[in-house]
């Protein structure tokens, strides 16, 4: 009855009986999430300083850290399998987040840019069609 009534099973509710007759209600109290983090605080410390190395350090050709570039690191580094959904709770847990990059080469010349956009964009833009009518209709103007 008290299994169906908590929709658990019989097994269940006979090791909670067990373990109340062992220690009491104490015993019952919860000790905390069924998942506890598997890097230590120490070896968070070292996968934040392989972050920090860069994705280039790790073999990557571009600048960004994605979820399964951390995972990769973090079973390399620590022989320990994440799932991506995993990396990012441990990120979040340790006060990291989720920041899209801006898209832009980290060799960027800002004032080269804007050089260009000065002088040489005008001459490749060309001169603008001139506005026409539109025709309103799906089928061209000539069709019988």
């Amino acid at each position: 009855m008290i299994a169906k009534d908590l929709r658990v099973s019989v097994r269940s509710v006979r090791r909670w009986r067990r373990t109340w007759d062992e220690g009491g209600p104490r015993a019952l109290r919860s000790t905390g999430p069924a998942s506890l983090p598997r890097l230590s605080e120490k070896q968070f410390a070292q996968l934040e300083a392989e972050l920090a190395r860069g994705p280039a350090a790790h073999g990557w050709k571009d600048q960004r850290w994605t979820l399964a570039r951390v995972k990769t690191v973090i079973g390399r580094r620590f022989h320990l399998t994440y799932t991506i959904r995993g990396v990012r709770k441990l990120l979040v847990r340790n006060g990291w987040s989720c920041q899209v990059p801006a898209r832009r080469a980290m060799e960027r010349d800002d004032d080269a840019v804007a050089g260009w956009v000065k002088e040489v964009w005008p001459c490749a833009e060309g001169a603008r069609r001139p506005v026409e009518p539109g025709w309103y209709s799906r089928t061209k103007p000539d069709s019988p």
